[in-house]
């Protein structure tokens, strides 16, 4: 345990870790197996335990790869779209695609710098952002936003448990990361609940629309048809008169 604390601590002190937290969370941004929050929580963790890298210097160059990755996402998506390949077509990813476009429509600025949060799900929303020509620089300032935020969050995962564990760098690392990846989920599954109940509840509404509508349908056409009658009666009734004038008359 001690040798893997020691070579954690010389590769936190290494100038190559500043390049590699850059690195990492661009290719994050459209590329989800690269685990950028555990990266960035893990460093913030060990910068509290061990006293290196320096967290600041972590949180500006995640802030800045986080939002560049984004914008990658966001111009791939707007390039090729997201249904050209096959696997854009697969039921689970056209369905996370469905989901961000429902999204987007809905509440664009919230679920782009939210997103951020969701490991596969900012990379959905983000190229959905793209295909769909969300105004770019409106884009551009809620990436920026939400690099930021996610990097002060995860930095911060990564400093509180290293607070409690300063004396176990190889355990806070392990442990924020998880606390770290259980969040992202949470957050996932509750924008996702969320999403289909306002769903749902728009189904509703427009089910009673329509079922309002056919209603009122029915009661014009019975009203037209009972105008109809009363005038057809009002006709023989004229023309009975009639006939029973010209035949006293004669």
């Amino acid at each position: 345990m001690e040798a893997i604390n020691d070579l954690l601590m010389g590769l936190a002190g290494s100038p190559w870790v500043y390049l590699a937290v850059l690195l990492v969370c661009i290719v994050d941004g459209f590329f989800p197996p690269i685990p950028s929050e555990s990266v960035v929580v893990g460093l913030a963790a060990l910068a509290l335990s061990a006293g290196q890298p320096n967290i600041v210097l972590v949180i500006a160059l995640a802030a800045a790869g986080a939002a560049i990755g984004d914008n990658i996402a966001y111009a791939i998506g707007r390039g090729i779209g997201t249904t050209r390949f096959a696997w854009m077509r697969r039921p689970r990813v056209a369905s996370t695609f469905a989901w961000a476009r429902a999204g987007l429509d809905q509440r664009g600025a919230l679920l782009i710098v939210t997103a951020r949060y969701i490991p596969v799900g900012r990379i959905a929303v983000n190229m959905t952002a793209g295909a769909t020509r969300y105004p770019r620089r409106r884009f551009v300032s809620l990436s920026i936003v939400a690099g930021i935020s996610w990097a002060l969050y995860s930095a911060f995962i990564g400093v509180a448990v290293g607070h409690l564990l300063g004396d176990q760098p190889l355990l806070a690392i392990v442990v924020s990361i998880v606390l770290a990846a259980a969040i992202g989920y949470a957050v996932d599954a509750v924008s996702r609940a969320v999403s289909a109940r306002r769903a749902a509840r728009a189904q509703h509404n427009e089910r009673a629309e329509r079922a309002d509508y056919s209603s009122s349908a029915s009661s014009l056409g019975s009203s037209n048809s009972f105008d109809e009658s009363s005038s057809t009666l009002t006709s023989l009734n004229v023309s009975t008169r009639t006939d029973l004038t010209n035949l006293s008359e004669r």
